[in-house]
């Protein structure tokens, strides 16, 4: 019977180990609880085949999704001082947060910038990730969104902000309020050389983001369901008391109140992008026959058209004097 005893234990060990799962195996759709495997989820571009509930991307997977090819080249951004008011949050030290965010994504801060082609077209990008430190506007996201703007001017490209954000980083203090007026100077640099600038807000774009950059584009693009606000519904909520419309600051809700111009699905929000990109940089006969006011009403009527040639995505309807007030 020693064979048995020698045996025994290998069993017992079949048995009783547990084999190691990865934590990103599947995934739950937050609307309906469905669970996805993770691959097919990437394949399918982080939407939810059975909801279309669109989950957050990394930004290094939002522009590879963009560009021709999946091909880019990084945009260098010069280093900023890393947590100058010696920030504690806690028990956390701030450059510790820091040191754990770019372990985490291997991003230096929220916003990577990108230059390369759509569909043969140079254009400069910028996508925020919202898994470092909630894609918040500090010294170094501001100064990338500022170095894609000015790559921009600098080769006479339009320039795409993809915008997830819940706001300024508060870590940084005054430091990362001033990234909203040096921002703006960016989109008036793009202006004065005028080039494009589209704007693409994702889940969540809110607060100091929102209050600047994020809703100073040429064109504003959101993907369905996006939560688009300066301050949350709860806390409006909890400030006036009062019960806030079905759908209140998602980008649906938006569209029909004229905040944006349009909600395009992700699996059309390239071609959707290429499109306006050669569109507001034509150079043809015809666009250099009519008057600049004449060009800029020919544009908006057939941005206009391209909002409205989506059949999945709601349409804006007609909204009552009152209801706009509110």
């Amino acid at each position: 019977m020693s064979w048995i005893n020698s045996i025994r234990p290998k069993i017992r060990g079949l048995l009783t180990t547990k084999r190691e799962v990865p934590d990103n195996l599947w995934v739950k759709c937050p609307e309906t609880g469905q669970m996805v495997f993770y691959k097919d989820l990437e394949a399918n571009q982080f939407v939810i085949p059975g909801s279309n509930y669109h989950m957050r991307m990394e930004a290094p997977k939002r522009l590879a999704h963009l560009f021709d090819d999946g091909e880019y080249e990084i945009v260098p951004v010069r280093d900023v001082a890393q947590d100058p008011l010696k920030f504690r949050d806690g028990n956390e030290r701030y450059s510790d947060r820091l040191k754990r965010d770019r372990n985490g994504t291997q991003l230096q801060d929220a916003v990577l910038v990108g230059e390369g082609t759509l569909e043969g077209q140079a254009i400069a990008a910028a996508a925020q990730d919202f898994n470092f430190i909630g894609g918040s506007l500090g010294m170094a996201a501001g100064e990338a969104v500022v170095v894609g703007m000015m790559r921009a001017v600098e080769k006479g490209t339009p320039f795409i902000l993809f915008a997830a954000s819940g706001g300024a980083r508060m870590q940084e203090g005054i430091l990362s309020l001033i990234q909203m007026p040096r921002t703006t100077i960016g989109v008036q640099m793009l202006r004065e050389a005028r080039l494009p600038y589209l704007v693409v807000l994702t889940n969540p774009t809110c607060g100091g983001v929102t209050a600047s950059y994020a809703m100073l584009g040429d064109v504003h693009i959101a993907e369905p369901g996006a939560l688009i606000c300066f301050a949350g519904p709860r806390v409006i909520q909890q400030t006036i008391r009062e019960q806030l419309p079905e759908g209140f600051q998602k980008a649906e809700y938006l569209l029909a109140h004229g905040m944006i111009d349009m909600v395009v699905h992700r699996h059309k929000l390239r071609e959707t992008l290429a499109s306006l990109c050669r569109l507001l940089t034509a150079e043809g006969g015809a666009a250099k026959s009519v008057a600049a006011a004449e060009r800029s009403m020919i544009v908006g009527r057939t941005i206009e058209k391209l909002a409205r040639s989506y059949e999945d995505v709601a349409e804006a309807e007609p909204v009552e004097d009152g209801e706009r007030d509110a």
